[in-house]
């Protein structure tokens, strides 16, 4: 009977998840699949696929256009991540302070996560015009020429750089908030009645506890931003002069402007390579530098 009462329950629960698993399997899993069979081939979403081997994958170390939009990413990715994860550690140890309006301004701070990239992109974009933005206009109070921004190479990639931290800052922020309240405030009681500084505690207390959050928030934002998409195809379609042109943009414009699925099909396993490599070697060093707790 209790057998019976065993499987009972756990064949409603796979109902339940019946529908999930399907979607999954025909919307995730197998264009993941066909997408790997279609870059060894040239199709153009007319003709029938035709196989040509490796041929896409040696193509792309000879493509100008795709070393270049590697770069970006790479680019991208390094002046993202450190400000991203400073800045929201910072405001976390704020808001984890008892201070008046900490929860309106934990909320404020999450507003930007829940906001579309795309009415986040187009609010930027007019903030970064160079005639008529308010961040140019700030400047030229205080006696600053402010540049072209997404009109300059120059200044086009930090532009987006600062977009994107602004609107995930507020979520980084949360897992940071989370993982200092996790902390125990007897160490921080101990330490004061050894006579240590605001900036002993922090490097000796709250960086190496908070570790493994950090961990976590480097694999994420990581990941994250080497699909970054949304806000350069809103703000400068890459340009100018292909200045903040990015992998997954390359994918989109040899897709759907091309039709050349079977080289979008390659760039997408070398980026998903690329992304798997890096998150593989962090999760082998993060045996070095990862405290849980014990």
């Amino acid at each position: 009977m209790v057998g019976d009462k065993g499987f009972k329950k756990f064949f409603v629960i796979c109902i339940f998840l019946l529908p999930n698993f399907i979607g999954f399997i025909f919307f995730i899993g197998v264009p993941i699949l066909a997408s790997f069979g279609l870059s060894f081939t040239e199709w153009d979403l007319i003709s029938n696929p035709s196989w040509i081997g490796i041929e896409h994958y040696k193509a792309l170390w000879g493509d100008e256009e795709f070393r270049s939009a590697l770069f970006h990413t790479f680019y991208f990715i390094a002046g993202y991540l450190p400000l991203v994860m400073s800045g929201a550690l910072g405001i976390a140890l704020v808001l984890n302070k008892k201070i008046r309006g900490r929860v309106f301004f934990r909320a404020a701070y999450f507003v930007p996560v829940i906001t579309s990239w795309v009415a986040v992109s187009l609010i930027w974009k007019w903030l970064f015009n160079p005639t008529y933005g308010l961040i140019n206009y700030g400047l030229s109070i205080i006696g600053v020429s402010g540049p072209a921004w997404l009109h300059d190479p120059t200044w086009a990639m930090p532009a987006i750089i600062l977009t994107s931290v602004w609107k995930d800052l507020g979520f980084v922020m949360v897992i940071y908030l989370a993982g200092l309240q996790g902390i125990s405030p007897t160490y921080y009681e101990a330490a004061d009645i050894d006579g240590a500084s605001p900036w002993q505690k922090f490097r000796n207390i709250t960086l190496p506890l908070l570790n493994s959050t950090t961990f976590f928030v480097l694999i994420i934002s990581l990941i994250n931003s080497f699909q970054v998409f949304d806000q350069v195809m809103i703000m400068t379609e890459g340009g100018p002069a292909g200045s903040t042109t990015v992998l997954v943009q390359q994918i989109y414009k040899h897709a759907f402007d091309y039709y050349e699925m079977g080289y979008a099909s390659a760039i997408s396993w070398v980026l998903f390579f690329i992304i798997f490599g890096v998150t593989l070697v962090q999760m082998k060093l993060q045996k070095r530098w990862v405290d849980y707790g014990n």
